[in-house]
């Protein structure tokens, strides 16, 4: 029987936004379980002008009789939420959230129809997104406005295990699906992303990333080089009289070569070089700065600062954890070039930027998160809010926690100052994390829309309950019971508060963060000592280059009752993007080889003496943004470290990706973009092995037409 509009009572109490609803007497003692209305359902009170629509927030019996055939009281607390305005003849028209005119004592409570419901959680299709369906009918999809989601910044909040990173990928995937020129930055801690976005994402890990130090503001490189060591106010004082010096070392020598990067506004060649100003500059240039003040007479009694400074240079330079930020062998102002790939300008078929910080060093990822975030708010704020950015922070809680003794300082201004301003100019925040007590309170006060999904710890659920309105107040009370994949849902993103299911991600794009299978992985044993082998080389390179192919069952093809293993099927295609082109690859991928590939010249040790004087290594550019890389360019494989015949290898060791980084090289034009390279020959090799110089690099990046290169100059001066 349908009972989407059948009366259970009427109302016995008004008081505000709140009111009471006395059970009939058939409807209280009727068998049918679904009769009685549930916590969360909508119910209607209908009147004259409108059609209020009230949440139901508890059930109580005031007088409970021990009989059960005895008749009880039994009553129904709602909350109004809003109302469907009705026309000159009677009919309802679009919810509006408020209530204009309050109904009376005595007046009918029925259930809320389906078209009611409809008109209630109904969005605009063409700027909205479906992500599942609300839980009291399945048949009505929960929607969410991007714009409002996006422009006022959101958070996904649930216990670990309860589907938080799926519901991630389910929503960004949504938003890409719709909007396919988008820019999303997604820190991806847990390396767990790049399987959901194949077909969307620029995915940048250690071994492919280039943030060059000398982007990095003074208090971010202070952090690096320096720490948190004893009598570091000496240390910090000496960089801050040596960096701008070095800056106007390099400023000095472009303006020799005639490279126009690095003039002011009028013309120009001079430029206010200060610690902060992102231009580039060489490390071997501070540290001979700091060897000029070690020679100095009068600083005799005072170089342990300096020697300290040196050494610690020189260590990072040649550590190959490092690469991404000191292994650049020419220096160039290539920063155009870096912010386009970050922020995906132009897009080239990849919306999303996936950026696997597992494989930093730990030391480093605050620093790497103070930067991102940083770029972020002021690209937008210097191209006014013209290219919206959304910047997704996975584990929030790490970055901005909210004990003030903890994390980066500079890491939390830049996420709060996004949070707080960011709305302005077109930079909006996802906040993703398992423990909202542990965050920064100030930064999820800002989040207009919250996914809340299962949270058991009363803290967590305490911070949530207090920063939320009355009309969904009582659905958190689910959040202890509810399952995976289930949330409430609140905000400026959705329609009403509400309880909802999310949608299933298909095979192909779930995230890798299932839970591990204790009782497939111990019912097999690991017959290669090759696995020992690969994973040592892995632990000792800090890099996830260096694997083993695991032949193990998937879990979901592991039957731990019987032990069996199930057939699987072929797995489906990943999805192709709208208007991307049928060959598109991910950006990750190695360099094809071409036939009879010429011999190969051995790249420079992992651990060269000095990142300035040692030739560059071999090139391995994004397809995004370099033309393909000829054989004669790719690179040098080290043997095997499992011997010959390891099954457990997924391939040997790449000894040119993880030595000392490599320069960009420069933008190709659009037209060898679009099409595939041409064969090249010997000469064509040669000329592509030999870096390009800093003066064609910088050019190139300001002939791009992006606009960058003009972008930067309002950033630098």
């Amino acid at each position: 029987m349908n009972m989407a509009s059948e009366r259970i009572g009427r109302l016995v109490a008004v008081t505000g936004a709140h009111a009471i609803i006395l059970l009939d007497a058939d409807d209280a003692f009727s068998v049918a379980e679904e009769s009685c209305p549930e916590i969360g359902t909508l119910l209607k009170v209908d009147t004259a002008a409108t059609i209020t629509l009230a949440l139901v927030s508890a059930l109580s019996s005031p007088t409970p009789s021990l009989d059960n055939q005895a008749q009880e009281m039994r009553i129904v607390e709602v909350e109004f939420i809003g109302e469907l305005p009705k026309d000159d003849h009677g009919n309802p028209k679009s919810f509006r959230r408020g209530v204009s005119s309050y109904p009376g004592l005595g007046n009918i409570v029925s259930r809320a129809s389906q078209a009611e419901l409809a008109m209630a959680y109904a969005s605009d299709e063409d700027t909205s997104i479906r992500i599942g369906h609300i839980q009291q009918d399945v048949s009505i999809p929960a929607m969410v406005k991007i714009d409002e989601l996006l422009g006022k910044h959101f958070a996904v909040l649930g216990t670990t295990g309860t589907g938080k990173s799926c519901a991630v990928a389910l929503i960004l995937r949504r938003i890409l699906e719709k909007n396919p020129k988008a820019h999303i930055l997604l820190l991806d801690v847990h390396r767990e992303y790049a399987s959901s976005f194949k077909e969307y994402a620029e995915v940048i890990q250690p071994q492919n990333m280039s943030l060059p130090f000398w982007m990095l503001n003074f208090e971010e490189f202070v952090e690096i080089l320096i720490g948190n060591q004893p009598n570091r106010e000496q240390d910090v004082e000496i960089l801050r009289e040596l960096v701008p010096l070095a800056k106007t070392r390099y400023a000095a020598n472009t303006r020799r070569d005639k490279v126009p990067t690095l003039r002011s506004r009028d013309g120009s060649d001079a430029i206010n070089l200060g610690v902060d100003t992102p231009v580039p500059y060489r490390a071997s240039d501070l540290m001979g700065l700091i060897d000029e003040h070690l020679g100095k007479l009068e600083l005799k009694g005072e170089l342990a600062p300096y020697k300290r400074l040196k050494a610690r240079l020189e260590t990072m330079t040649r550590d190959p954890r490092y690469a991404f930020m000191f292994g650049h062998m020419t220096i160039s102002d290539n920063m155009a070039e870096v912010v386009g790939r970050i922020f995906r300008i132009p897009v080239n078929d990849k919306p999303i930027t996936v950026i696997e910080l597992g494989g930093l060093p730990s030391e480093v990822i605050n620093v790497c998160v103070s930067v991102l975030a940083r770029m972020a708010f002021d690209f937008a704020l210097w191209s006014q809010g013209r290219v919206p950015i959304t910047f997704v922070c996975e584990e929030a809680h790490r970055y901005v926690p909210a004990d003030k003794s903890s994390g980066f300082e500079p890491t939390k201004r830049a996420i709060s100052r996004i949070a707080k301003e960011g709305r302005k100019y077109g930079v909006s925040l996802a906040i993703i994390t398992q423990r909202p007590a542990e965050l920064d309170p100030t930064i999820l006060s800002q989040c207009n829309t919250v996914f809340s999904m299962r949270l058991t710890n009363e803290r967590d659920q305490e911070i949530l309950k207090a920063g939320i309105s009355d009309a969904a107040a009582s659905l958190l009370e689910f959040m202890p019971t509810m399952g995976t994949g289930e949330a409430v849902t609140f905000g400026e993103g959705v329609s009403l508060p509400t309880r909802i299911k999310f949608d299933l991600l298909p095979r192909h794009a779930l995230p890798k963060s299932s839970t591990a299978s204790f009782t497939r992985n111990w019912s097999i044993d690991v017959p290669d000592e090759g696995f020992l082998d690969a994973i040592v080389a892995r632990w000792r390179m800090q890099s996830y280059d260096i694997g083993y192919v695991d032949s193990a069952p998937e879990a979901a093809d592991f039957n731990p009752e019987t032990g069996e293993v199930a057939e699987r099927a072929a797995e489906t295609p990943p999805e192709v993007a709208p208007g991307a082109p049928a060959a598109a690859q991910p950006i990750a991928q190695a360099p094809q080889p071409v036939a009879a590939p010429a011999p190969v010249r051995a790249p420079t040790p992992v651990m060269s003496p000095s990142p300035v004087t040692s030739p560059p290594p071999a090139m391995s550019p994004s397809p995004a943004t370099a033309p393909a890389v000829p054989a004669t360019t790719a690179s040098v494989r080290a043997p095997s470290l499992a011997g010959s015949g390891s099954s457990l290898l997924k391939k040997p060791l790449d000894i040119s990706g993880m030595a000392i980084g490599q320069s960009a090289p420069a933008q190709p034009s659009a037209p060898a973009q679009a099409s595939a390279p041409a064969q090249p020959d010997a000469n064509d090799m040669q000329a592509r092995r030999a870096p390009p110089p800093a003066a064609i690099t910088a050019a190139a990046a300001l002939s791009k037409d992006t606009g960058l290169g003009a972008l930067l100059q309002k950033l630098r001066s």
